[in-house]
């Protein structure tokens, strides 16, 4: 018998590689490496998820009706626009698959999401790459990569893995010189470290062709739980839900969010902490020689002088119980990626980091 053949393109993606989460020979090493939240879950949210138990027999509402509800109240959002999906991720892939197809292109940043071409290659989609200038995304690079073929573009802003980003002026330049019947897919996973920034909610509402992506993984502290959601224009969001899966969120996962949305006290003590330690973390690594560029996320990207010297300060740090990102598959293997943790993580990371430049000297 012959052997089923994939699509065209699916054998072409790289599996995606997350941060690791040990490090031989290391017990309980502080995981830096995936931009979690230091301080957990709301513990309202982990109560929510233990009171949805009983109901694990039960099939959830296939239109996520209350997380929309509550999404919408807290945003100032018509509900209607509202989608929810498995992480930000599946609404990302759910996008490609609505809106490109082989002979299509879907174009991101030098630096962008790694997933990005992933869901362009999924849907049969050639992912083209615009280049940026100093790790921070370019309109003009962007605009000049799309031709007719172009059906999206996806952008991170903030970007991960270079924590920078590009003001509303620029966005909407973007968004306004890209071919017709383009989508501009504004992901907004680290949105709420960005001071006073939207996540691009307020381009959707002027904007026919703009799309924003957000999540629970990050300043909610749901990594695990996996949820996220979109807002768009209404005829997009309808095409969308048309090939959403009608359970793709459970009972657990729609309760855990809407309590973690509405523990505002906890969410902003959060982030309170978050942005004066990525600050301080920031300033300490610039103090002994590593430099980062301003980051809106939580983390910062060290660079280092070279890959071997990357390399080197990965396994230094490593062994003294701290677990960084290492961002080669980004275009950036002179860099590393590091969350910002509580309080005894960011001081302990840039006493190992300072011990290691003592080393190399």
């Amino acid at each position: 018998m012959t052997a089923p053949t994939p699509q065209p393109g699916i054998l072409d993606i790289a599996l995606y590689q997350s941060g690791k989460s040990a490090f031989e020979g290391v017990e309980n090493p502080v995981k830096l490496s995936a931009n979690e939240n230091p301080w957990g879950a709301s513990p309202k949210a982990v109560e929510a998820i233990k009171a949805a138990l009983p109901s694990l027999h039960r099939y959830p509402g296939t239109d996520h009706q209350i997380l929309r509800d509550a999404i919408a109240e807290h945003h100032d959002l018509p509900a209607s626009q509202v989608i929810c999906g498995v992480g930000s991720d599946e609404i990302l892939h759910l996008i490609a698959q609505a809106y490109a197809a082989p002979g299509d292109e879907v174009v991101y940043t030098e630096h962008g999401f790694s997933v990005y071409p992933i869901v362009a290659k999924a849907a049969g989609a050639t992912p083209v790459v615009a280049a940026e200038k100093d790790r921070v995304a370019d309109v003009d690079s962007i605009l000049s990569a799309c031709n007719d073929n172009t059906k999206i573009v996806y952008i991170a802003n903030p970007n991960n893995p270079t924590g920078t980003m590009i003001g509303g002026n620029e966005m909407s330049r973007l968004a306004a010189g890209l071919p017709a019947g383009c989508l501009l897919v504004i992901d907004g996973a680290y949105a709420e470290f960005a001071d006073g920034y939207d996540g691009g909610a307020s381009m959707v509402e002027t904007h026919d062709n703009v799309l924003m992506t957000r999540t629970f993984s990050k300043l909610y502290g749901l990594g695990g739980l996996r949820v996220g959601w979109g807002y768009g224009p209404q005829d997009i969001i309808d095409v969308l839900n048309r090939i959403r899966g009608p359970f793709n969120l459970s009972n657990m996962q729609i309760q855990g969010a809407i309590a973690a949305l509405e523990d505002v006290e906890f969410t902003q003590q959060c982030l309170r902490d978050t942005l004066r330690l990525r600050a301080r973390l920031a300033a300490d690594l610039a103090a002994i020689g590593i430099p980062s560029d301003p980051s809106n996320a939580n983390f910062v990207l060290a660079r280092f002088a070279d890959e071997a010297e990357a390399e080197a300060a990965f396994n230094f740090v490593g062994k003294q119980g701290f677990i960084l990102r290492q961002v080669g598959g980004y275009g950036l293997p002179d860099c590393l990626r590091i969350t910002v943790g509580d309080e005894a993580s960011c001081a302990g990371v840039t006493q190992a980091l300072r011990a290691f430049k003592e080393a190399q000297a």
